[in-house]
């Protein structure tokens, strides 16, 4: 079994189609793929989450969403405010080893990863389970700060990135986008593997599966 952790530069630069996209891309070359997301928040209980958007796009059917919580904020913020337990390091470990039968568990953060998912953060995780961490991240004014800020941070805690990922790129990307997309693995000496569809998020499953292989570098794998 292979796990990968994927994580952003910040909230809302497409972490879960990414995690959709791998999903993909793995169940295409005929391998079994299972998702986990520790914690869901801004969503009601009824609600469609991230998970269910993975499953439309990807077609994977083997997920575990562990807690999920009402108010749009971090996942401790958000426990304590509704009430509810916060998650602990102990039983999302739990959580995805039990999903060894699969050849990759992708596991989803939420926000960046020092966000607290409960008494622990994405690198708590990663450590703990000795996986790697896939960033994703913008394309435009700001990504360099910020994806440098955050594989400074993986190194410092000894983790490796699995590489880098643009959440959206445009059919005409302006002139920053164009330069972050060489300046990026030059400032962090992490590859860039990928860069997803500006708008991939709304396609219907046959097109978004048939397309996800295209988006990640040949030369590189989620299976580690």
């Amino acid at each position: 079994m292979s796990i990968l952790l994927v994580t952003g530069t910040s909230t809302d630069v497409g972490k879960t189609v990414v995690t959709a996209a791998i999903a993909a891309a793995a169940l295409a070359e005929g391998r079994s793929v299972a998702v986990c997301k520790p914690g869901q928040t801004g969503v009601a209980a009824r609600e469609p989450g991230d998970v269910a958007e993975i499953q439309r796009l990807s077609g994977v059917t083997r997920t575990v969403e562990l807690a999920r919580y009402p108010d749009p904020l971090a996942p401790d913020t958000a426990a304590r405010r509704a009430g509810l337990p916060e998650l602990t390091l102990a039983e999302t470990v739990a959580a995805v080893e039990s999903l060894a039968g699969a050849d990759l568990v992708l596991v989803e953060g939420a926000g960046g990863l020092l966000v607290r998912l409960g008494d622990f953060t994405l690198v708590d995780l990663a450590q703990k389970l000795a996986a790697p961490v896939l960033v994703v991240t913008a394309a435009g004014l700001g990504t360099l700060n910020h994806t440098e800020l955050t594989t400074r941070a993986l190194q410092s805690a000894g983790v490796r990135c699995a590489g880098l990922v643009i959440g959206s790129w445009s059919s005409a990307p302006d002139l920053a986008s164009e330069c972050n997309r060489a300046d990026l693995p030059r400032v962090t000496g992490v590859d860039l593997v990928g860069a997803i569809s500006a708008g991939a998020g709304r396609w219907d499953r046959a097109r978004f599966t048939a397309a996800a292989p295209g988006w990640f570098d040949p030369a590189w794998s989620p299976f580690v």
